[in-house]
């Protein structure tokens, strides 16, 4: 179970984030404030209670606060993000961080290590990282150490195709787990319950579990369906302005349980 959720209100240079699909065009700021308010209001309908940031005008991605750090059940660990212009993000985050979590159990990955937390998926004890353009070597050895210094695993697993890992395989409690494209026959997800999501939604992948609810993308259609079929509630949550700049649901929070 979630307590505790972080977001950050986007600024106006969003329209300006980072992007692999330009094609779509630059986001709508206010349509952005918009969803992202319905994205607050869907959360606090899980049960969570909602720290919401101020915005950063200094760092157009901001708004996507999971890549600043992984918060477990045992320690949060403050990364180093993998792109130069999102860098300096953490800076305002680890005294965020400092009001739930005491400083003996805030960890942090050190450069040249790099580690953005849209690739690591949360499994109970175990959490998955991909290793991508964003998160390296190093900074996966260097999370690995980490979690286990506190009891937990960790294991990496090599991105082909997408951002992050979570932009295509996401963990609903219960063994099930949502995956499309190149995360399909991922021999590391072997022994779950796949739930298959066609090529056309593969953006909806990224559906994120809240405490016995999921909340899905709205209009993709055929996984609100897959998911209500597993038995979920669901919450549709527009995202389209953030899709623009290669963003998703998962990416626009950190949910937690704070440990003070």
């Amino acid at each position: 179970m979630f307590h505790n959720v972080i977001v950050r209100t986007p600024c106006p240079a969003v329209v300006e984030g980072i992007t692999s699909n330009p094609q779509l065009g630059k986001p709508d700021y206010q349509l952005a404030l918009k969803q992202h308010e319905s994205y607050i209001a869907a959360l606090k309908k899980t049960g969570v209670e909602v720290t919401i940031l101020p915005p950063n005008p200094d760092y157009p991605d901001s708004c996507f606060v999971e890549d600043d750090a992984v918060l477990t059940t045992k320690c949060a660990i403050i990364t180093n993000p993998g792109a130069d212009s999102r860098k300096g993000e953490i800076e305002a985050m680890i005294p965020v961080i400092q009001q739930f979590y005491p400083e003996d159990k805030i960890e942090y990955i050190q450069a040249p290590g790099t580690l953005e937390g849209g690739d690591v998926m949360m499994v109970g004890d175990h959490f998955y990282v991909g290793r991508s353009a964003r998160t390296n070597a190093e900074g996966i050895r260097q999370f690995i150490a980490i979690l286990e210094k506190y009891g937990l695993s960790g294991s990496e697993v090599p991105l082909e195709k997408v951002l992050h890992l979570k932009t295509g395989v996401n963990y609903l409690e219960n063994n099930n787990l949502l995956v499309s494209g190149e995360f399909i026959d991922k021999p590391d997800f072997a022994s779950y319950n796949k739930f298959v999501i066609p090529e056309a939604e593969a953006y909806a992948a990224n559906c994120i579990w809240m405490n016995g609810t999921v909340l899905v993308p709205e209009g993709y259609p055929t996984v609100e369906k897959l998911v209500k079929s597993m038995g979920y509630e669901v919450l549709l949550v527009d995202t389209s302005e953030f899709r623009k700049i290669d963003g998703g649901l998962s990416c626009l929070s950190l949910r937690f349980t704070a440990l003070k």
